[in-house]
């Protein structure tokens, strides 16, 4: 057996089959509370097809279980055999290896550009939605706007494996539904939770929208919201928004 804490624990058996896990619970005590990184590792689980049954505890009282698992360390985490693993994207690659072919897929990204896009986006939101002076926002805003529209453009833009080179047909844009192709890879596990914040967290507190020039983007996160291995696993918008209450600093002249 192995127990892996995502923003709360989870637990397989020897047949590999997931048993139950615990996520940590958001302003109300019982629903799902905001962690892009925890959401990052349960969509990971979710589109391996790993059965599992969630429930949400409390954090700040959280039961003697959960303190004992790995004293000191906050969530995300994962224990195997006795040894902790704190870092999501070593916990990332964990999970890879273990839940391997032929019995779980393969979540990789065939395009090394796939992992990459969009990785800078949140840290420009951060320092926009952190600031708190009126003659630095549209700066930091142009900041935001510039790595949205680096995303646009690599959405956009046909992977080569969408270019048939014997065809007579040009295809300029590209139709794949996520970063790598039709389906979820480990990059979307990665980019959609932090994208969908970005959204709900800009619009909220200073009246941002991303373009909607920005048609690939949408298309994008319209694409996630209508699989249950995003939706599922994501966080209520209020809940982001009270997740964020204190991160998020007023215009002051």
């Amino acid at each position: 057996m192995w127990t892996g804490l995502l923003k709360g624990c989870v637990k397989w058996n020897n047949r590999g089959v997931c048993e139950d896990s615990t996520l940590s619970a958001g302003s109300d005590g019982e629903s799902i509370g905001n962690c892009p990184f925890s959401q990052r590792l349960f969509m990971i689980l979710w589109l391996k097809g790993v059965v599992f049954n969630v429930t949400t505890v409390d954090l700040k009282r959280k039961p003697a279980d959960l303190q004992n698992l790995a004293p000191g360390t906050h969530p995300p985490f994962i224990t195997f055999n006795g040894e902790v693993k704190t870092d999501v994207n070593k916990i990332e690659e964990f999970l890879e290896d273990v839940l391997c072919p032929p019995k779980y897929i393969k979540l990789a990204a065939r395009h090394p550009e796939s992992n990459t896009a969009g990785m800078d986006i949140f840290a420009k939101f951060s320092a926009f939605i952190k600031n708190p002076r009126p003659d630095a926002n549209e700066a930091l805003e142009r900041g935001l706007l510039k790595t949205l529209q680096k995303l646009d453009d690599y959405l956009r833009s046909p992977l080569p494996d969408e270019i048939d080179h014997n065809s007579m047909e040009d295809i300029k844009v590209s139709r794949r539904n996520f970063l790598d192709g039709d389906e979820m890879t480990l990059a979307d596990c990665n980019l959609l939770p932090k994208l969908h914040i970005v959204k709900v967290v800009a619009k909220k507190y200073r009246g941002f929208d991303i373009p909607k020039e920005m048609t690939a983007v949408w298309k994008y996160l319209n694409n996630a919201y209508r699989r249950e291995e995003f939706t599922n696993t994501c966080p209520s918008d209020k809940e982001i928004e009270i997740a964020y209450e204190d991160v998020a600093k007023r215009l002051v002249k």
